[in-house]
């Protein structure tokens, strides 16, 4: 087959006007077609399939006009307030007395606190925690209690302990085998059996061999003319016959065998070690060994406890000088000078009556209104293309070179003429004109672009030997 001369994107630069650069193109050219010896075939393109759709558009849609009728009025004469009753009210002050009163500025307080250093400070929640789970009940303390805290020493004891200084075990004795010499014959080599190989024999032989059969093939069959739409690919397909070769061979007359032959087995006499009595131990316990240590153990830990100040304590206790007391801080006051009223302070109320005036007023006879206008819709009718069907590209048979002859020639550009387009002279020779006709006739009958196609032939009702 041909090779491609142009690129498949050159195929869609190469001017097709029929085929949109939006359309969807389907290339059916994947698989060579099922062809006869002697038939040629070039890819085409089909355009594209629309359909002219009409449509009503809206250019602007129904709408209102509002006109607006004004309010009609009537002049009355009306009595109004201009001023309305009010009343002017006089304020009597109030009169007061100076009396001296006694202010408390800081409440008499309790409070927990601890000596440190010298220095008193405030008991922690945690020292007053330690107090109270000593036993002593500080929600019944009176002002002024003091508690101090004690300790008692850890104590100890000594205490004999036995330590193991070396474990129990065992003591083994081993006792020795006991052996005899004796003599014994050992098989030192199997009995085996040996194969020996018998060669083949072969003899010469000439046959003639089919070595290519007999085929069709597809070939370059040359371009009829220059086509601007024209892919560049035009195939022939051909028959090539079958071909042979005399070949020499080998045939092999007798095939190759073997023989068995039996290989006796070989004996060696050895002194053998035999066993009498096998080794054998014996166990004895050896006993664990022991120390005695004394040993200081803790009886009692270190204790601390909270007791009252002057309460009597066992000689083991210490203080350790930390002491929490109950101290009260009185209330303070004082003395500042304050206001008391005597009488409230009041008002005294004078009327005074209200003032008219009559005016002209406008009184509403007829409200304003409106008055709406429907304006219609405007719309055109326009006219599209859609399409329904892609561009195709496709295996299509086409007149091969040897089939255009200048009477086949004639017979297209006499056609062309016939349905209108303008070949040139119908001089039986393939130019540019006559090639220009043949693609403006398949696009206007949506016929497949790519050459002189038997589908375009049947078209202009030119016969030609194939059709």
């Amino acid at each position: 087959m041909c090779k491609l001369t142009l690129p498949l994107i050159g195929i869609f630069a190469s001017g097709f006007s029929a085929l949109p650069a939006t359309a969807q193109q389907i290339d059916n050219t994947l698989n060579l077609p099922e062809a006869q010896p002697g038939e040629c075939y070039a890819k085409a393109i089909t355009p594209p399939v629309f359909e002219l759709k009409t449509e009503e558009v809206v250019l602007q849609e129904e709408s209102e006009r509002i006109e607006t009728i004004e309010a009609e009025y009537e002049t009355v004469e009306r009595v109004l307030i201009v001023k309305e009753a009010s009343e002017i009210l006089t304020v009597r002050k109030a009169t007061y007395a100076t009396a001296v009163v006694e202010l408390e500025i800081s409440e008499a307080e309790q409070r927990w606190t601890s000596t440190v250093n010298g220095k008193v400070i405030p008991a922690s929640p945690d020292m007053l925690e330690h107090i109270a789970t000593s036993g002593v009940n500080l929600d019944s303390a009176a002002p002024g209690a003091c508690f101090t805290e004690y300790f008692i020493e850890a104590q100890y004891e000594f205490q004999d302990q036995t330590v193991l200084v070396k474990p129990s075990e065992e003591k083994i004795t081993i006792v020795p085998a006991v052996f005899e010499t004796v003599e014994e014959q050992i098989e030192i080599k199997q009995a085996s059996v040996e194969i020996v190989d018998v060669p083949a024999v072969y003899r010469t032989e000439s046959e003639s061999v089919l070595v290519e059969p007999a085929r069709s093939i597809w070939e370059r069959c040359g371009l009829v003319g220059s086509l601007d739409s024209s892919t560049g690919e035009i195939m022939c397909l051909n028959q090539v016959p079958e071909r042979y070769e005399t070949l020499t061979k080998t045939v092999l007359d007798t095939p190759a065998t073997t023989q068995t032959v039996n290989v006796p087995a070989e004996y060696q006499t050895v002194q053998v070690q035999r066993l009498v009595k096998p080794s054998e131990e014996t166990r004895e316990t050896v006993p664990a060994q022991y120390e005695s240590i004394s040993k200081r153990v803790k009886t009692q830990e270190p204790q601390f406890f909270w007791l009252a100040k002057d309460a009597e304590v066992e000689d083991t206790a210490t203080p350790t000088g930390r002491v929490v007391c109950l101290d009260v801080l009185p209330a303070q006051f004082t003395s500042i000078e304050r206001l008391e009223i005597n009488e409230l302070a009041s008002t005294v109320t004078e009327e005074i009556p209200a003032e008219y005036e009559s005016i002209a007023a406008q009184q509403l006879i007829t409200p304003a209104s409106e008055r709406r206008i429907i304006i219609p819709a405007r719309t055109r009718t326009v006219s599209s293309r859609e399409q329904i069907a892609p561009s195709r590209l496709e295996w299509r048979q086409v007149l091969c070179e040897i089939n255009m002859t200048p009477d086949m020639i004639s017979s297209i550009q006499r056609a062309l003429q016939r349905e209108g387009f303008n070949p040139g002279l119908a001089d039986g020779i393939a130019g540019r004109n006559t090639f220009d006709a043949i693609e403006k006739f398949q696009t206007e009958n949506g016929l497949g672009l790519g050459g002189i196609t038997f589908e375009a032939l049947e078209k202009l009702q030119v016969k030609t030997a194939a059709l």
